[in-house]
């Protein structure tokens, strides 16, 4: 919830060290959403393509690896945060996007772009609109766009860059976090049957707002996990003033699912509030608040839009929860650690949401019912607030540990079988606790 004021030589410098200190990220195999445990009905739901990989894309070496996402992950990928929206650069693949309240351009190619000193700039025209833009390729620094139209004058829009991870902003106190990485590579290791995956992200500062990972770019089915970009594009929207969360929304018995959640057991139809679908999307996964809230969004291309105007390439929403036909026609969900930290940072740094949406949110996670893995392995009464995701062949838990003067944003995700992972998840929470109440001194990683 704080920006750095820093010149940007001196977080040039920040950047250079923290390259030269980072934990490289790894890809492994991949696995599964929530399974239906409860009563309801599992209906056939029309779907529409999303960004990312596509049915029959090649599968890897072996059974349940990620697909291939449609566009490789690039190494320089920055997105200038501003109120209401988000402008993203993508300076090896020569395109942007703007995504704020007042509209939506799309992935737009711009071929003239200028990549010089750690800056993309250039100018793009969409729809009489026209984009001018200065977007340092370094995290925390602060970036331009001037946008004007045929009949309105210039506006120009400032704010920070964000980057995937962003730099620290004190790699000494930073170098102080890197021995975590050594103690969280061995539980991975001894996780035989879950290929598993960990990042971490200091936000309180004690570290430098540094961030580590093991396997960051693991790949698994999001399961449950991707709940949480749907309710950022609805709080979006909300701070954008284009909803309301006392709006009411018809739920029908069509809409029944199993798997996790209470609006199951409730008769229909009936009118929910937006707020109540967002506040049991979180508190206990609710699968119908997922899909009512998929298709009161507009389906899978604006939640994917958000994720797409982050430049969060590993994650796509590309079915709804218990919809099994999708799912055998090859259609998933997906995500990586790396980029639920960067979700995760972007919400409490506000910026993606306001102050008062980020709260609701964090909130609600605060709330979550479904506490056999994080809180479960932490001393009771430890403050966090998360979300988990289930499968057969998959367990995550994600969110942040809220202890005074040592908050941090954690992503654990495992593929492979769900007990095990929930060991394995279990593991890789305490690691972190144990090491944030008793830091490990020094700057050398193990």
């Amino acid at each position: 919830m704080r920006k750095s004021d820093k010149s940007s030589g001196v977080r040039l410098k920040l950047l250079t060290a923290a390259i030269a200190l980072a934990v490289v990220a790894t890809t492994g195999p991949a696995t599964a959403d929530d399974p239906g445990r409860g009563p309801g009905t599992d209906p056939a739901q029309q779907t529409e393509p999303g960004y990312g990989g596509e049915p029959g894309d090649d599968q890897g070496d072996e059974p349940g690896v990620d697909p291939t996402p449609e566009r490789a992950p690039t190494s320089e990928v920055s997105w200038l945060s501003f109120p209401g929206g988000a402008f993203a650069v993508d300076p090896l693949g020569r395109t942007v996007r703007y995504r704020a309240c007042d509209g939506d351009t799309g992935r737009v190619a711009d071929p003239t772009m200028r990549v010089a000193a750690g800056v993309a700039s250039g100018e793009v025209t969409v729809d009489g609109r026209r984009f001018r833009y200065r977007v340092p390729l370094v995290g925390r620094t602060e970036g331009a766009l001037i946008v004007s139209g045929p009949q309105a004058q210039p506006v120009e829009l400032t704010g920070v860059v964000v980057t995937s991870p962003q730099p620290p902003t004190d790699p000494v106190a930073g170098a102080r976090l890197f021995p975590l990485s050594g103690q969280l590579a061995r539980v991975v290791g001894d996780a035989n049957l879950n290929p598993a995956g960990a990042t971490v992200r200091d936000l309180s500062g004690r570290y430098g707002d540094q961030q580590i990972a093991v396997n960051g770019s693991l790949r698994p089915k999001a399961a449950s996990v991707i709940k949480l970009w749907i309710l950022v594009e609805l709080l979006r929207r909300v701070d954008c003033g284009q909803v309301s969360l006392g709006e009411g929304v018809l739920v029908t018995p069509a809409d029944v699912v199993g798997g996790t959640g209470q609006l199951q057991y409730e008769t229909f139809p009936q009118v929910v509030t937006l707020h109540r679908l967002a506040k049991y999307l979180i508190k206990y996964s609710d699968n119908i608040a997922a899909n009512v809230l998929i298709t009161y969004l507009g389906g899978f291309a604006p939640v994917n839009a958000l994720i797409d105007s982050m430049n969060q390439r590993s994650t796509i929403l590309a079915r709804r929860m218990l919809d099994s036909a999708a799912a055998q026609r090859g259609e998933e969900n997906y995500t990586s650690p790396d980029d639920v930290v960067s979700l995760l940072g972007a919400v409490w740094d506000g910026e993606i949401l306001t102050p008062a949406s980020r709260d609701l949110m964090i909130g609600f996670m605060r709330e979550q019912t479904l506490n056999t893995k994080i809180p479960a392995a932490l001393p009771p009464g430890v403050p966090v607030a998360h979300k988990t995701g289930d499968l057969p062949d998959a367990s995550h838990d994600v969110g942040y540990y809220l202890i005074p003067g040592t908050e941090t944003a954690v992503a654990f995700l495992t593929a492979g079988p769900m007990a095990t992972g929930d060991e394995t998840v279990r593991r890789m929470a305490r690691t972190v606790y144990d090491f944030l109440v008793t830091p490990t001194e020094g700057a050398v990683e193990e």
